[in-house]
């Protein structure tokens, strides 16, 4: 949350000439409405289905840069079908967070002290995250364009 993925995200594929997307703006295209609202209105167990279903059909129409919702690692049938693919974890630490965020934006699972929620989200997403990942970048101090360029090196991907 916060780290950047959606500004890196757009910059990685405007390098490579490919499309981006993201899973959580299908979402809420498709929905028509926020991801907090289809937290409150319908609970996590239903968002996580509806996330699932999203993130699997955009693996199979998208072949540019997808970006996903820090949570779709929680399914073992998504992280199954990212083993095949080039995948970049971009990591930050909790006081990252709180410059970049401030921790009270619209996140549903920050909703009550939020340092505290930020820590244990990341202490059980973590090691999901590096199962993915091909490749992890540290986004701490670093500019989006830092970011990106972290990315393209880590990767060993030319630009187009």
């Amino acid at each position: 949350m916060g780290v950047g993925k959606s500004t890196v995200g757009q910059l990685l594929a405007e390098r490579l000439g490919v499309g981006y997307r993201d899973t959580d703006e299908d979402i809420v295209t498709g929905q028509g409405r926020t991801v907090a609202d289809i937290f409150v209105d319908e609970g996590e167990a239903a968002f996580r289905a509806l996330e699932k279903q999203t993130v699997h059909r955009a693996l199979a129409e998208h072949d540019g840069v997808l970006a996903l919702g820090g949570g779709a690692v929680l399914d073992a049938d998504t992280r199954g079908l990212l083993a095949a693919r080039r995948v970049v974890y971009l990591s930050m630490d909790v006081e990252e967070a709180v410059k970049r965020t401030g921790l009270n934006a619209a996140r549903p699972l920050l909703a009550v002290n939020p340092r505290r929620q930020w820590r244990e989200l990341m202490e059980a997403r973590r090691h999901l995250y590096e199962e993915v990942a091909t490749v992890v970048v540290a986004t701490d101090g670093r500019t989006p364009e830092e970011v990106t360029r972290a990315a393209l090196d880590a990767l060993e991907l030319k630009e187009a």
